[in-house]
């Protein structure tokens, strides 16, 4: 849109300019301009809807009238680097092709060398990118000041950040884009050409790349105006982040060390993340990778790194919910006036009321223990307001009641067995150390809700194949002879089992028949092959869970139908699974998100049981 034409009055000033204020202008600050007019020395006000001192309509650019801090610069400065400190004018008039030439009527301005594209309303811009240089106070009219001062109190007083991503970010964490909340993401070039170079591919990360590329797509699907102005983020339905999504959209210059090879993807990602800082100096610009050596890449050169959390549960595993509480010593004195207590179906039942119950979850495991006094070992039942309910658990270390020949040998192995055995519990998860007993107990629950009480038809078995050392390579046969190389400890457990009472009957036919019987009734099934599937009245076990991702997690609960029940156990020490930490595993998103829920119970093993060797081993080692 042209500028409009000044009025007359005004039009002979600037013809013949007064004494005085042409040693004003002279201090003023100017592009330089090839050919420019006259106008572009005197400045120009932005029309509404524009950052003061661009034109929107032909990106001219023009030094900002008045004496308040100007407003947001524009979106497209993300994908440029910034502009050289103005020239001032060395006489009242700028430089222009011809000297002392008058444009003519309704003759557009030349462009500037260094130009700004079109701006997105004033609003939005202004929320979410800061000022790129300092405030500049032309001696103008007060008329004029108190406009450019009006303009800039439109900028919030605080920016939000903005975060740089690498690729491995996203194909980690596909929706990565819309976990920043209120701030703003920038998505270097390098980062969407690494992106199509790992779409190819049935693996995990290329299944999250192709859906990156589709979240991307659908962002970018609809916008009228240009995408150097920024995207909103909830421009797809992501109603919590708030912030944009802006694309690297030229070349960015900048002066990294000469022993980093410039050729090197993360070293491009660390030279965008260098312009930007620099071009942005009021603004927190961040890089968020989950490469470590990067991370320190960038610190070393005085750029700011950080790792990308949103995937993890928690931060520490000693947070971890475990799924026993031990009651105060004078538990009993304190509950003496208030406690109920009532026997149902042969089980003890406690209710109590107190401060105490704001800390209990249902199906948690409480206990409590004191010298000459009988302990007491029970379940949360239920949980109203203030009042919870406490059922005693089932002494599954007594040899009568024995589980397939295998007892309890402590407490934590008791509260895993009464969860294991209870039909109204469909998740348990078992996290412990090695040698606890996590596989033999869930094996030996199987099989008594299999064989003997006939409340589920089989026992399905499966587990992530990630290998300690190097891969085997291809392993020949069906499904269950490639997958029967990683179940050595199905098998293991089974003869333990097969010899410690449940086949003992009828000597060696008995335990050769009995061992014929387990097998047929128990399945070994490939994680591969489980999306789509539902299982029906199965048992069903994964093994060494700490190995999943949350994503893969999800797949394998919802596959459970009706009257399934799905075991999940693992050591979150011993994960295997590039990229997944403690924190991040998909068997602490489980055990987090479900504790509480009256169908699920967790419990974390302490004691090793395995032998002497191993518990010292794993004490020292």
């Amino acid at each position: 849109m042209p500028l409009p034409k000044p009025p007359t009055k005004l039009g002979s000033l600037l013809q013949a300019p007064a004494a005085g204020a042409s040693d004003a202008r002279a201090a003023e600050p100017e592009f330089e301009t090839a050919g420019a007019p006259e106008q572009a020395a005197r400045g120009s006000r932005s029309p509404a809807g524009a950052v003061a001192g661009v034109t929107p309509a032909r990106g001219r650019t023009a030094p900002r009238k008045g004496g308040a801090a100007p407003a947001q610069a524009p979106a497209a400065l993300l994908s440029s680097p910034p502009p050289e400190s103005p020239r001032a004018a060395k006489g009242p008039k700028a430089r222009t092709g011809e000297p002392g030439a008058k444009p003519p009527a309704g003759a557009a301005a030349p462009q500037a060398r260094f130009t700004a594209p079109a701006m997105p309303p004033a609003p939005t811009v202004a929320r979410s990118l800061p000022a790129t240089g300092p405030a500049r106070a032309p001696a103008e009219a007060p008329a004029a000041a108190r406009r450019g001062s009006r303009a800039a109190a439109q900028a919030p007083a605080e920016a939000g950040k903005l975060f740089v991503l690498d690729t491995n970010v996203l194909m980690h964490d596909p929706t990565s884009l819309f976990r920043f909340e209120e701030h703003d993401v920038y998505l270097p070039m390098v980062t969407l050409e690494e992106l199509d170079g790992h779409k190819k591919g049935m693996s995990e990360v290329a299944r999250n790349a192709r859906q990156a590329s589709r979240e991307l797509d659908a962002l970018v699907a609809g916008v009228e105006a240009g995408i150097e102005q920024g995207i909103r983020l909830d421009h797809s339905g992501h109603r919590e982040a708030r912030g944009r999504l802006f694309f690297q959209t030229r070349a960015l210059e900048a002066r990294l060390p000469e022993a980093l090879p410039q050729g090197k993807a993360d070293n491009q990602i660390l030279g965008v993340l260098q312009a930007l800082t620099q071009a942005f100096p009021e603004r927190s610009v961040v890089l968020v990778s989950k490469d470590i050596n990067m991370r320190v890449k960038a610190r070393a050169l005085g750029l700011h790194a950080e790792d990308y959390t949103n995937d993890k549960t928690l931060d520490d595993a000693d947070l971890l919910y475990t799924g026993v509480m031990a009651l105060p010593e004078d538990f009993w004195d304190k509950q003496a006036k208030s406690l109920e207590s009532w026997q149902q179906g042969g089980q003890p039942f406690y209710r109590l009321q107190g401060t105490l119950v704001a800390s209990m979850l249902v199906n948690q495991a409480v206990y409590w223990e004191a010298s000459n006094a009988t302990p007491m070992y029970a379940r949360v039942k239920e949980i109203r307001a203030s009042t919870a309910v406490l059922q005693v658990v089932r002494d599954y270390t007594h040899p009568k009641n024995s589980i397939w020949g295998v007892c309890a040998r402590n407490r934590e192995q008791n509260f895993a067995l009464n969860l294991l055995l209870d039909p109204e519990v469909d998740f348990v998860t078992l996290s412990g150390q090695a040698g606890t007993g996590k596989t033999l107990l869930a094996l030996a629950a199987g099989l008594q809700q299999v064989l003997e009480d006939r409340r589920y038809n089989e026992i399905i078995i499966t587990r992530v194949t990630v290998p300690v050392g190097e891969d085997i390579g291809y392993l020949p046969g069906t499904e269950e002879e490639k997958m029967s190389p990683w179940m050595g400890a199905l098998d293991d457990n089974l003869e333990v089992l097969n010899q410690s009472g449940g086949g003992n009957h009828g000597g060696e036919w008995g335990r050769a028949a009995t061992q014929e019987l387990i097998r047929s009734k128990v399945k070994i099934k490939s994680l591969n092959f489980m999306r789509g599937r539902t299982f029906l009245n199965k048992y069903v076990i994964i093994d060494e869970a700490q190995n999943l991702t949350p994503k893969q997690m999800k797949t394998l609960i919802t596959r459970a139908g009706p009257g399934t029940k799905i075991i999940c156990m693992g050591n979150l020490a011993q994960i295997d699974t590039p990229y997944l930490t403690e924190g991040s595993s998909g068997l602490a998103y489980a055990v987090d998100r479900f504790k509480g829920w009256k169908h699920s119970g967790h419990i974390t093993l302490a004691r090793g049981e395995r032998s002497r060797l191993a518990d010292y081993a794993t004490e020292i080692l």
